[in-house]
């Protein structure tokens, strides 16, 4: 056993700047100052006797010693975090991050079903998009993510593979009811990692790539919607994310569009918040809703 343990605060102010690449970011999550959290992870190298890490002009990167330490204290305080759980009332929030167009266009608009089943869980939504978002900050009990599903991703759920489908409002199909004359709205993703489902993609595939086309972009899926709300035209977007639109009559599928195979969505989760109550029960509503939506 160490002989003299560290200072839990310094444990915990290494954790967040280890977790977070910045002093900056790990002092605004413990809610102190970055000079406060640099004297704790200078205290604790002169402890241990070795650099944790590499400081440079505006950036830190560890060092073989802290990427050691890092692994354990990661893990550690969230399997502290996951028995503080248990057995605390915060089992009544979970923290849910996901992208802007699944949160504003789906899970929004549902989430009153999951309250009628369970009562006493409060949802709080954070939209983001980065993958690391989950390991980064402590607060987000799950991330629902988009993109190609890896089977190697760990604690990854795969919700559901979505279909792209081509809807305007009712207006506009009566006056505009070829696809080729109208305008039409996609979506260039701000990820550009993601396969790109594209107008033109669409009609090349029926070897009409020599049309002249109108296209609008938008680097969000719900800014697509709302374009096609206005009357603006033909959106080629998820029809996952226009169920609302379209059980409202305010969208309509195209007569003579296709359907495209679109992207995944999947649900990550903390190893600590796996088995956790209110994670199992979100994650059983989640792909009950979208089984039914698909």
């Amino acid at each position: 056993m160490f002989a003299h343990f560290p200072q839990l605060n310094s444990l915990r102010a290494f954790d967040a700047a280890a977790r977070l690449t910045s002093f900056k970011a790990a002092a605004l999550e413990l809610n102190v100052t970055p000079t406060a959290v640099s004297h704790q992870i200078r205290n604790l190298e002169e402890k241990l006797g070795t650099l944790l890490f590499e400081r440079k002009t505006r950036a830190i990167t560890l060092t073989p010693e802290g990427e050691k330490l890092a692994r354990v204290t990661y893990h550690s305080f969230q399997q502290i975090s996951g028995v503080l759980e248990e057995i605390s009332d915060n089992q009544k929030v979970l923290t849910v991050s996901t992208t802007s167009a699944f949160a504003a266009q789906w899970l929004v608009p549902k989430l009153e079903h999951f309250y009628s089943h369970h009562s006493d869980i409060h949802v709080v939504v954070k939209t983001g998009e980065d993958l690391d978002e989950l390991q980064k900050n402590r607060r987000i009990d799950v991330a629902i993510r988009y993109g190609q599903f890896d089977t190697h991703i760990e604690n990854a759920t795969k919700l559901v593979t979505e279909r792209f489908g081509m809807y305007a409002t009712k207006e506009y199909l009566q006056d505009c009811p070829l696809i080729e004359k109208a305008t039409l709205i996609e979506t260039t993703w701000k990820n550009k990692s993601l396969r790109p489902i594209t107008w033109e993609q669409y009609f090349q595939c029926k070897g009409l790539d020599k049309i002249k086309l109108k296209i609008r972009f938008y680097d969000q899926e719900h800014h697509v919607i709302q374009a096609a709300l206005a009357g603006q035209g033909i959106a080629l977007v998820s029809s996952l994310l226009v169920q609302t639109s379209l059980q409202q009559g305010w969208l309509k599928k195209h007569p003579s569009g296709e359907s495209l195979e679109g992207l995944t969505y999947y649900m990550l989760t903390k190893p600590a918040h796996e088995n956790s109550r209110k994670v199992r029960l979100f994650r059983k509503w989640l792909l009950g809703e979208l089984i039914m939506d698909t």
